[in-house]
């Protein structure tokens, strides 16, 4: 059975940083994890948490011990 990583951190946006997605001039999100490391993914892997508001919460993302993607869930 394989092991995988886990990644939490905080995330803020608002959604007018989120609409540069949209407008093509960003692709990705860089974060700094609770553990110091920085972490970069493709923005489109958070979009479903896209509110009114913007992004906000804690989340943890899941990745193989390849750095492959598997999840991302918000925890609050």
């Amino acid at each position: 059975m394989s092991q995988h990583q886990y990644i939490r951190f905080a995330l803020s946006l608002s959604y007018d940083q989120y609409l540069k997605v949209y407008q093509g001039m960003a692709k990705n999100v860089s974060v700094v994890a609770d553990d110091g490391r920085r972490v970069a993914f493709p923005a489109g892997r958070i979009q479903s948490f896209l509110t009114n508001q913007g992004i906000n919460g804690y989340f943890e993302m899941e990745l193989t011990l390849e750095n492959k993607f598997v999840s991302i869930k918000k925890l609050s």
